[in-house]
């Protein structure tokens, strides 16, 4: 496995929501990370399967530990620095931790609801109206 420089922020491209979140924290997190969609990233170089990433938002650290989720987001704010990783700290940590998983699983099982396309929609679920 290759070492990177940088660890490497891994959201979903094709999901509206995801991606104006991303642009969002870009401009006032500034988290110290490289930022790709998991539909242009090197999936295998990185170490994670394509369902995972369809799955959760991933960081992975420059010499290749995954986390995913409501972590990968507490891991971005960690790197941000300043008040920012006060917060991602607080969210490394119960029973901070249970509850930042629990909030992530509402929105990413509801994103097609919060401006995502038809490629957020979970199997089975309704597709986002137009």
């Amino acid at each position: 496995m290759r070492t990177r420089n940088r660890p490497v922020l891994v959201f979903d491209g094709d999901c509206g929501f995801c991606t104006s979140a991303v642009r969002v924290i870009e401009r006032r997190v500034r988290p110290r990370c490289d930022v790709t969609p998991w539909q242009r990233a090197d999936l295998a170089a990185l170490g994670v399967s394509a369902e995972r990433a369809q799955h959760e938002v991933l960081w992975v650290t420059p010499v290749g530990r995954v986390y995913g989720g409501a972590q990968a987001v507490a891991r971005l704010l960690l790197s941000a620095g300043g008040a920012w990783s006060v917060a991602g700290a607080v969210l490394t940590l119960p029973p901070a931790r249970w509850a930042a998983l629990g909030v992530y699983r509402l929105v990413a099982d509801n994103r097609h609801r919060l401006g995502g396309t038809a490629a957020c929609t979970p199997p089975g679920g309704q597709p986002p109206r137009a």
